[in-house]
């Protein structure tokens, strides 16, 4: 059986392999799966005078461990991959797209005087670097206002972390992901834009493209499951927090938004997309020592384990 370590990942990015190991379905693929415990938390604060993404670590949360010889592989958006596998020094790539479709928002606490999105012209969106709301918010917020006055500040990865920090008023508005978009509504708190993003699997050379269809077939049949029945999978999305965040535990399955989970089969980086997002990501003054997106990509990897999977 081959043996694959992955970086753990929470519901909101994961929840197709969260499901698909639950469920044996790797294991009925040949492969056995180890999780490594990355640090969630990453960034524990936040720096409102922290705006330049440059001065921060790309392997603050995902990433770590692969860099470290500690994981083969992990997931996380699509944005931050490209400037992982751009910055990475153990010759990481990312090999396609992974299942879960991501949604999250931006929101504001219920006293606060903003209500559209161009009413957070120069106010703080407190942010984690890297990972994807960041990305996410200055492509919700470029729609409403110009760049000068889009001001992301570093915030903590971890959605609770962020929303406390909102509630004290210390950041005007951050971004969240499930369960924590419905625990803020429930608290009254103003959701002022929302959206859907891709996220990609990042694997290091010891993953082959036999390997990695293997891991695709199980999760196609994880994605298959749950949209046959995702309200028996919404459950996931308090579990996995309820035991350190015990107001998590305080929602219901039935609380969470069944449209907001979206699920599909894995797939390669749509060449388009792939020159598209590249473009964006360095017009936003990264990937600059990066000629082209085709080096941040196993095109190998992705081009014949995908076949293999279908």
């Amino acid at each position: 059986m081959k043996k694959l370590v992955l970086e753990t990942t929470s519901p909101f990015q994961g929840l197709p392999e969260l499901v698909a190991y639950d469920e044996g379905l790797f294991e009925r693929e040949g492969i056995e799966i180890e999780w490594a415990e990355r640090d969630e938390a990453g960034v524990k604060a936040a720096d409102t005078s922290l705006t330049d993404v440059k001065a921060v670590d790309p392997f603050g949360s995902h990433g770590n461990l692969l860099e470290q010889g500690k994981a083969d592989m992990y997931n996380a958006c699509e944005w931050g991959n490209y400037c992982r596998a751009g910055a990475t020094g153990v010759g990481s790539r990312q090999v396609g797209r992974r299942a879960i479709v991501t949604y999250a928002a931006i929101v504001v606490r219920p006293e606060s005087p903003v209500y559209t999105p161009q009413q957070l012209a120069g106010r703080k969106v407190g942010v984690p670097f890297y990972a994807g709301t960041h990305y996410l918010a200055l492509h919700m917020l470029e729609g409403f206002l110009p760049r000068d006055q889009i001001n992301v500040c570093t915030a903590p990865n971890g959605s609770r972390n962020r929303f406390n920090l909102m509630m004290k008023g210390e950041i005007e508005a951050t971004t969240l992901t499930e369960p924590y978009i419905t625990l803020a509504e429930k608290k009254g708190c103003r959701v002022i834009c929302s959206a859907f993003y891709h996220g990609t699997e990042v694997a290091s050379d010891k993953v082959d493209a036999e390997t990695y269809a293997a891991f695709n077939r199980a999760v196609r049949e994880a994605v298959r499951r749950i949209n046959a029945d995702k309200a028996a999978y919404l459950h996931y999305f308090i579990d996995y927090h309820k035991a350190k965040d015990p107001e998590i535990g305080t929602l219901k399955p039935q609380d969470l938004r069944a449209g907001r989970i979206v699920v599909v089969d894995p797939a390669p980086i749509p060449a388009d997309e792939m020159q598209r997002t590249y473009d964006w990501v360095r017009g936003w003054g990264m990937l600059d020592e990066t000629e082209s997106p085709l080096q941040l990509v196993n095109m190998n990897v992705q081009t014949h384990a995908h076949v293999a999977a279908e």
